[in-house]
């Protein structure tokens, strides 16, 4: 199974540019979007419902539009589709999709932003535990597939300048140690199975040339349970594909 992520910043923005083209050809069995910033009354049928995908499902922030937002297009139909954490406080930003299919639990998450204030903070962290509560409940009966913006670079050589950034949200030493508690937990960051190297980044301000400079930061992932891990067979980052200030990440899974 080939599996997409991709931040897209607005989806009705990037429909507009080469998304459709990239949709149809890269192959995928399921392409997960985060930062869709739409409800689906607001995008035409034929934007909605790719011909390339047999099943769409999506998941927008109860309480504004045009934020947040997150959807799946798949061919294979899941056994089941939640939306939402169990957790009520996390669920109105419409940031998760929980698909089931035989093998694995799929999650499409797009994970909060902590740098607005220390209250968003707090949300973010708190996020992140209600998540790994669930999914260490759900790994009791099968494996785990989450893919999406974490919005958090892992370690030094997953930004191009940590030290600069070293109090910023994305790269806070809390930030970065919950990462290090999900992969204790037996989770694993299947592009570093693969690639061990710097350089490698999945977003790029809009300022400063950052994409041009390749100034960037990688926090978009696909984490499995390592009870999966022997089942990827590659996992990789496509920063040339335009239409975001983030680009698409992939992973392919031997099922």
């Amino acid at each position: 199974m080939i599996i997409y992520s991709w931040n897209v910043n607005g989806y009705r923005a990037v429909i507009k540019k080469d998304f459709r083209d990239w949709l149809d050809g890269c192959g995928a069995d399921v392409v997960m979007l985060q930062e869709t910033k739409a409800h689906p009354d607001q995008i035409d049928d034929d934007n909605r419902e790719p011909d390339s995908f047999s099943n769409n499902y999506w998941n927008w922030s109860k309480k504004k539009k045009g934020y947040s937002g997150v959807a799946c297009f798949t061919n294979p139909e899941p056994m089941e589709v939640t939306i939402g954490l169990p957790d009520e406080r996390y669920r109105d930003e419409g940031r998760v999709l929980h698909l089931e299919y035989p093998d694995f639990h799929l999650f499409n998450i797009y994970f909060p932003n902590g740098q607005m204030n220390d209250e968003r903070l707090e949300f973010k962290m708190g996020f992140y535990d209600a998540f790994l509560a669930h999914a260490e409940e759900l790994r009791k009966t099968k494996p785990i597939v989450v893919g999406g913006d974490f919005n958090t670079a892992h370690t030094e050589i997953d930004l191009k300048n940590p030290k600069a950034n070293s109090e910023r949200s994305g790269f806070l030493p809390s930030e970065r140690a919950w990462l290090d508690k999900f992969i204790a937990a037996g989770y694993v960051d299947t592009f570093r199975m693969f690639e061990d190297g710097p350089h490698h980044y999945s977003w790029w301000s809009y300022r400063f040339n950052a994409r041009k400079n390749n100034a960037g930061w990688r926090i978009d992932y696909f984490f499995v349970s390592e009870e999966l891990k022997d089942k990827v067979v590659r996992a990789w980052i496509e920063p040339d594909v335009m239409g975001s200030d983030h680009c698409p990440i992939g992973v392919e899974i031997d099922v």
